[in-house]
């Protein structure tokens, strides 16, 4: 019985120790810490003075000649002859199968059909509010010269890279992986 008392006393005095350290200011707080690093923030924010560069400031200029990673270089330029250029030398480097022309054809839908509509004959629904009409995938003519059925993969990645005429640059809404999805499903448009 003895033993008994004294186990209750510990588990008591432990209980009670226990409740008293957990309560304090920050009644959010449990009084555990198990990953400080996650919540005291050490490092530099961006725009923080910071004594370790010369300038003082955190965020620095990358040194020259750096590419982020997973950025791809399209080292050809916004002209009549870097269109010509890319149309000989830039190729798709995916394989048309049902995965990538279904994710093609929902970029193109989300993206392009506005004004190329839903088969690509250029009748979107921006062409039913009085915008000109851009021209159709399978017969139409495009304004650099050519049938529209003809283009290239690069003629055509040049042209969502840095747009044409009406169309402005897709460059920002869909990255590399995302263009050549597309220009596969244009392939498909081409054909109808």
């Amino acid at each position: 019985m003895n033993r008994f008392r004294i186990l209750s006393v510990v588990a008591v005095s432990t209980v009670v120790s226990v409740l008293l350290t957990a309560c304090g200011k920050d009644k959010r707080s449990t009084g555990w810490e198990y990953a400080p690093n996650m919540y005291e923030h050490i490092a530099y924010d961006p725009y923080q003075p910071n004594p370790n560069f010369k300038n003082g400031t955190t965020a620095q200029v990358p040194p020259a000649g750096t590419i982020p990673v997973g950025f791809v270089r399209f080292d050809y330029p916004n002209t009549k002859d870097g269109y010509e250029k890319a149309s000989v030398e830039v190729v798709n480097k995916y394989i048309t199968d049902k995965k990538t022309l279904a994710d093609g054809k929902v970029l193109f839908e989300h993206f392009c059909s506005p004004c190329h509509g839903i088969q690509g004959q250029g009748d979107g629904l921006v062409v039913q509010h009085g915008y000109p009409a851009p021209p159709s995938y399978s017969k139409g003519t495009s304004s650099r010269g050519g049938a529209m059925k003809d283009l290239t993969d690069g003629k055509i990645y040049h042209t969502i890279t840095y747009g044409l005429n009406a169309m402005g640059s897709y460059a920002s809404q869909l990255d590399p992986d995302e263009r050549w999805k597309v220009i596969l499903y244009v392939h498909q448009l081409q054909k109808l």
